[in-house]
């Protein structure tokens, strides 16, 4: 349980840092960077196992890790444009529902059961993401273009949680968890560090203290995240759909909280009803597997 409770304040925390990016004119590109850098060093830090550099690449796991590393770049990027463009609200709703991505995986891959619930979950889930998207009163006609993001987060989001799902199940051992984690966030690092170099021969660069502190906060919360999802996952306390469960409902209701209490944020009558959707979404989902 404890394991479940720090994944949920890590998730809804990482919302909170993109927010206040924002707020405070942080680069979000370059503290994503630095972030990437901490998760890194997180995951090294609490590797208990002998590690010798040179055979990390013989892992099984290895090669599926730079491609996770370059899409969590690029989701972690979108994330913060949509919080910004969008609300905090509408990234943890677009980000939780990618739950149903791993159920449609599971269907093909597992040749897990379709039923009724499961069905009715998914497409229940993807009129959520859209009703939390929209801003406006009279609809999407203003921020029809901002929809592109909560999508895109939504596919990226949900790819990743089925992947970090697979790979845990065949080919990470228990005691590799914190190296699989730092090596993900190692090739983001890279990856962004080449990011970096292109901005600075191009003279658009510019170093702020600021994104320090933001990529930092952002560095431990990212890497917890990952962490204790696993470490839920693998505990014996609920099955893994009452984990998913009970993770996703937490992180969207406690970001939204937070996005209302500290941010003001507004949500029209449809964004509560796309809300409600998720969380009823989320529960008929997990039902389906029990």
């Amino acid at each position: 349980m404890t394991a479940l409770l720090l994944s949920i304040l890590s998730s809804t925390f990482i919302f909170v840092v993109f927010k206040l990016f924002d707020r405070f004119k942080i680069n979000t590109l370059h503290a994503i960077v630095v972030n990437y850098f901490v998760a890194f060093s997180c995951g090294m830090f609490f590797y208990k196992g002998n590690l010798t550099l040179a055979h990390v690449p013989e892992q099984p796991w290895f090669y599926y890790t730079l491609g996770l590393g370059a899409l969590f770049i690029i989701i972690f990027n979108l994330m913060a444009i949509t919080t910004q463009k969008s609300g905090l609200s509408v990234v943890s709703v677009a980000t939780k529902m990618s739950v149903v991505i791993p159920i449609v995986f599971g269907l093909v891959y597992y040749k897990e059961s379709l039923g009724v619930l499961k069905i009715l979950g998914i497409i229940l889930a993807l009129i959520a993401v859209y009703l939390a998207s929209i801003k406006t009163k009279d609809g999407i006609a203003i921020e029809k273009k901002n929809l592109i993001y909560p999508l895109l987060v939504f596919l990226g989001s949900g790819f990743i949680d089925t992947s970090i799902k697979y790979l845990e199940d065949t080919m990470v051992a228990e005691d590799e968890v914190a190296l699989f984690s730092a090596i993900i966030f190692s090739a983001a690092a890279c990856i962004g560090i080449f990011i970096l170099i292109f901005q600075a021969i191009k003279g658009t660069f510019q170093f702020q203290f600021k994104t320090i502190i933001g990529g930092i906060a952002l560095g431990f919360a990212n890497y917890f995240s990952i962490y204790y999802i696993i470490q839920a996952l693998r505990s014996d306390i609920l099955e893994s759909s009452g984990v998913f469960t009970v993770n996703n409902v937490a992180i969207v209701m406690l970001s939204t909280l937070l996005g209302i209490t500290f941010f003001k944020e507004k949500l029209l009558r449809k964004n509560w009803i796309g809300i409600i959707l998720a969380v009823i979404s989320i529960f008929l989902v997990a039902l389906a597997k029990w």
